[in-house]
């Protein structure tokens, strides 16, 4: 059986990068607010939120009734939390802290069930979600991303890249930087920052498997994806929150001319 509700999935087979919006704070009604704003997806963050399960679950559900496609970065590369991000009816989860292939295939084994992979049959809620109970079905609607972060992933990026069943690897720039010994702010630019940049996108492109950047406004979203990013994020909420209020108050307390 053939089914197509992910609209990451959507993006990529028409050749345009999927934009995103990543959720830390567990609330249901504020995220009904923004899935519903043309986004390809909503990442609800388990790892560095203060997101929790049954959080996550009304999230998830949420989001893909408001028209983006639900994923969750797990907190870690426990197969458990990735087979139950997806039983809730997540359409990918993006694992972090992935070092090595046998790390990575690990994640890709808990994405997919026997005989391809070692995911437990439970489809609580995906099978309403995409539409079916057929096993093959339900684990390809499914994404699993890994993010290369630390210095360790760097040096293994090809064998990463090259796993069977992995779909694509997520940049995050901050735990790259401060794996590479460099400062977080890297506004002014870091060549070694964009060598490893460049180095895991082109073992992306050579295992024609997707490549993300994690941006925090819609401008650098659109840079990365000129840049051919496929999978690229235009805000944070809780940047995006206080950076709003502070500029109301701002307006608020500036004195007339």
């Amino acid at each position: 059986m053939t089914v197509n509700v992910n609209r990451i999935k959507q993006a990529w087979s028409s050749s345009r990068p999927a934009f995103g919006f990543w959720s830390t704070i567990p609330d249901s009604f504020g995220i009904e607010l923004i899935a519903g704003l043309d986004l390809d997806y909503v990442c609800v963050d388990q790892q560095h939120g203060v997101v929790d399960y049954a959080s996550m679950v009304s999230m998830v559900r949420t989001i893909k009734f408001a028209g983006a496609a639900p994923i969750v970065r797990v907190p870690y590369n426990e197969p458990w939390l990735l087979m139950r991000a997806l039983d809730a009816g997540a359409l990918g989860v993006i694992v972090p802290m992935v070092n090595n292939a046998d790390e990575t295939a690990r994640a890709v084994a808990a994405c997919r069930f026997p005989p391809e992979g070692a995911r437990s049959y439970g489809p609580i809620r995906a099978s309403s979600v995409i539409g079916s109970k057929d096993p093959e079905a339900l684990a390809n609607e499914v994404l699993c991303i890994v993010q290369i972060e630390t210095l360790e992933g760097l040096g293994n990026v090809e064998e990463i890249a090259a796993t069977p069943g992995l779909d694509g690897i997520y940049i995050g720039p901050a735990d790259l930087a401060l794996g590479l010994g460099l400062p977080l702010d890297l506004s002014d630019g870091k060549p070694e920052h964009d060598e490893a940049v460049e180095r895991i996108r082109e073992a992306c492109r050579k295992n024609n498997i997707a490549v993300g950047l994690h941006g925090t406004s819609g401008e650098s979203a659109r840079e990365y994806a000129e840049q051919g990013f496929s999978m690229v994020n235009v805000g944070v909420d809780y940047l995006l929150f206080p950076a709003a209020v502070r500029q109301e108050v701002h307006a608020a307390r500036s004195q007339r001319v």
